[in-house]
């Protein structure tokens, strides 16, 4: 909550910037402030996932209207935080950094990344019509904002949904999805799993996926999660329990070698009529309703994730943009505006006809938008409520994910039990945030 207000007073400083930028910026463009910078080259990771090819697609504008050159490398999610890091520290030609939910903390306390305010301040290269307020304040929050500065812009943002092949669940007695993960597991999952077919798919795969795909899924709907308020292991309390418990029970109603799916095999196993649900993230829609990569067609249909004791607390995943402090000055503001442009309400109705996800709250208001992709309803309202912290976004998390993906991965596959297997990830966990400084006083417990 702290660092919620922080973020809030943070945008608020910005936005009470914005009058002095307009009355500055009278008949600002891109391409006037783009114009010493022309001939310049900028370079960022990009991912294989739409909102990225969204936005490639798209290139060729900003491109043409600045002079400005984006080079740009495609790098497996598993590799490239990684390949950022490499590049920061060893003074690299990124000038772009793609964060991550949870590496949001690790690259704004190493000073990787610079304050927006750096360039807010400068209404020569900042657009008027930036308007930070017209973000969702949750992803605002949650991707691009740390201790109470952001850092970046909201870019290819995701929310949990579940998605559904609407045929099956009609031939097996059911009018609509389930409202919350026991009705899925005690009512959907009996009278769906047979003939060879399943259920449910939730993906799993060993690694980030493992660890925050499907351990962290089950913790926060359960009233559970990963840490208490003291940055000890909260994995042993009843709430995280009775989720990581409910996951080994629900697992009969998927395919066998789930421990083995990442995200393209869950979706693969729902489009080709495999599996009658799975939770997955937003941006996998424009996967499932394309008849090139889907046997849906009009039987894919879109809900909110299942709601748990705890509440509906879908999955938060997804990106921001925030410009490089290894790069030159002038690369940086070139960045700048690239960063401004690929996250601007000005493209936001491209960017999504194109298969993206805008973080923009204005384009989800379009009646033509929500009529025409499913997914827009239930991902807007999961972002009115969700926990930024749903993944730990501090430096240390990327230590604690292996420890997480490695037992939670012998969990699911029965090599522990529940109960043996959290309190070995506890344990682990809590000697990496001891040698980290958060139990000595050395940092501050934020995440």
């Amino acid at each position: 909550m702290r660092q919620f207000l922080l973020a809030c007073a943070s945008v608020a400083a910005l936005a009470c910037a914005a009058p002095h930028a307009m009355a500055q910026g009278e008949g600002w463009s891109l391409e006037k402030a783009a114009e010493p910078y022309k001939g310049s080259e900028i370079s960022v990771i990009f991912l294989d996932r739409p909102g990225y090819r969204a936005i490639i697609d798209l290139l060729p504008q900003f491109e043409e209207a600045t002079g400005i050159k984006v080079n740009y490398e495609i790098v497996p999610y598993e590799n490239t935080r990684e390949r950022q890091v490499l590049n920061f520290t060893s003074m690299g030609d990124l000038t772009i950094a793609l964060v991550d939910l949870v590496w949001i903390g690790e690259f704004a306390e190493n000073g990787w990344i610079v304050p927006v305010e750096e360039f807010t301040a400068d209404p020569e290269i900042t657009d008027p019509k930036l308007n930070l307020q017209g973000f969702f304040p949750l992803l605002l929050d949650a991707f691009g904002t740390w201790d109470g500065t952001v850092y970046g812009l909201p870019f290819d943002n995701y929310s949990g949904l579940l998605f559904y092949n609407r045929c099956m669940l009609e031939e097996a007695g059911f009018d609509g999805p389930p409202d919350s993960w026991a009705q899925l597991k005690d009512e959907y999952g009996p009278k769906l799993t047979k003939d060879g077919k399943f259920a449910f798919a939730l993906q799993s795969r060993r690694g980030e996926t493992q660890s925050a795909d499907s351990f962290m899924r089950v913790l926060w709907p359960f009233g559970g999660s990963l840490l208490n308020d003291e940055f000890r292991s909260n994995l042993m309390s009843e709430g995280s329990q009775a989720g990581l418990n409910f996951r080994q029970e629900l697992m009969q109603y998927m395919p066998q070698g789930i421990v083995s799916y990442d995200h393209n095999e869950a979706v693969n196993a729902l489009a080709q009529g495999q599996v009658a649900m799975i939770t997955e993230w937003s941006s996998f829609y424009s996967t499932l309703a394309d008849p090139a990569t889907s046997t849906l067609g009009d039987c894919l249909a879109v809900a909110p994730e299942p709601e748990g004791p705890a509440g509906r607390l879908p999955a938060l995943g997804g990106f921001s943009l925030a410009v490089a402090s290894q790069a030159p000055e002038d690369l940086q503001k070139a960045s700048w505006l690239f960063i401004q442009w690929a996250t601007s309400e000005d493209i936001a109705r491209a960017y999504v006809d194109a298969g993206g996800v805008s973080g923009r709250t204005a384009i989800y208001e379009d009646p033509e938008i929500k009529e025409k992709y499913q997914f827009v309803e239930p991902m807007v309202a999961s972002w009115q409520k969700g926990v930024p912290e749903f993944r730990p976004r501090f430096p240390a998390w990327p230590a604690i994910s292996e420890i997480v993906a490695e037992w939670g991965t012998k969990i699911m596959l029965g090599e522990v039990t529940v109960e043996n297997g959290a309190k070995e990830i506890g344990q682990r966990m809590e000697q990496v945030l001891d040698q980290e400084g958060y139990y000595g006083g050395d940092k501050a417990l934020l995440q």
